[in-house]
């Protein structure tokens, strides 16, 4: 999900209490900033121990391969159009995993909408956005996931211009990496929370399952909570249009990209939070909802019952409501 430069939509936030210094407790605690966001990490471990080294590496090796905003990473070369690049396996695997949804999803999730996304000024380039449907339909030339692929170690492009913008999977994908790296030592216990895209396992420090709360979908600058959700060894995304858009001629306009059109979607779906057996699968289709509306995502849902789903929109009066599957452990708050 997209939040570089912008503050995050959907916040998910902790609510296990209070911790101390990892010196003191079995839980240790990190925090920091990666892809434009924050990042808190916590996991349960024998004193002593602290993998904050290695989790700071595994965040630097994966901005190398899939930060747009970084020239010289595998991502930024590709659409750059480089032929010396050699694509690594976590571009590999966010690629592969693209294509996927792409194709569960009837098209509605595409990673090669990046020239509309930087043209409306969702992206990784400066732009002043306008509406302008000649520069859209001009762009939209380089959009389909049938004009790139991967072919050994390299990419293929059948035009220069084609780009990739992967912020509405990457999240959830680093997420994934630092959780499987913390499962590969042994951790039992931990919650990883990068930008509001989560993983957790086991048990917090009070002996319970991790609650995350999911802010209202709203634009003013306020923390309060529409849901709690508990999380028992899966991970969680939100998406959201509220917090990130631009104003043009006094008509709003929201990040979320219609794929088939070029133009910002257009829908009361306010929020979908989406949970997942990995967080780049939530990631991905928190944004194909968000993109899709609230019908289209039900159907989805219907048919992909291995996604639980919270959805939040606005009735004809303006109201918040919710649509909840049923196998999601979330508490509703007024």
């Amino acid at each position: 999900m997209r939040c570089f430069r912008y503050l995050n939509f959907a916040v998910l936030i902790c609510l296990a209490g209070t911790f101390v210094s990892c010196e003191q407790t079995e839980y240790r605690v990190h925090e920091g900033q990666t892809q434009g966001t924050f990042y808190e990490i916590k996991y349960k471990v024998t004193k002593g121990i602290c993998y904050e080294d290695e989790i700071i590496r595994i965040l630097k090796d994966f901005n190398a391969s899939l930060s747009a905003y970084i020239p010289t990473s595998v991502i930024s070369r590709v659409n750059q159009s480089d032929p010396t690049v050699v694509v690594d396996d976590l571009f590999r695997t966010v690629f592969n995993k693209s294509v996927e949804i792409h194709d569960a999803s009837g098209g509605i999730f595409d990673i090669t909408i990046a020239p509309i996304v930087n043209f409306w000024g969702f992206g990784f380039t400066d732009s002043k956005p306008e509406v302008n449907h000649e520069i859209i339909d001009s762009l939209m030339q380089y959009v389909g996931m049938h004009k790139i692929r991967i072919t050994g170690d390299r990419v293929e492009k059948d035009l220069p211009g084609v780009m990739l913008d992967v912020n509405a999977i990457a999240k959830g994908f680093a997420v994934d990496v630092v959780a499987d790296f913390l499962k590969s030592k042994g951790v039992k216990n931990l919650m990883v929370n990068i930008g509001g895209e989560c993983v957790a396992h086991g048990k917090n420090p009070d002996g319970n399952h991790w609650r995350l709360g999911v802010l209202k979908p709203t634009d003013k600058n306020v923390d309060a909570l529409q849901a709690v959700v508990t999380l028992n060894n899966r991970a969680m995304a939100t998406s959201a249009n509220t917090q990130r858009f631009v104003i043009i001629d006094g008509v709003r306009f929201s990040h979320t990209i219609d794929v088939k059109t070029g133009f910002p979607a257009t829908h009361n779906l306010l929020s979908a939070t989406v949970v997942a057996d990995d967080c780049m699968t939530a990631d991905a289709w928190a944004t194909v909802f968000m993109a899709a509306g609230l019908e289209k995502s039900k159907q989805f849902l219907q048919k992909h019952t291995e996604l639980e789903a919270l959805l939040i929109y606005s009735d004809e009066n303006g109201i918040f409501q919710t649509f909840v599957t049923n196998g999601m452990d979330v508490v509703i708050l007024n």
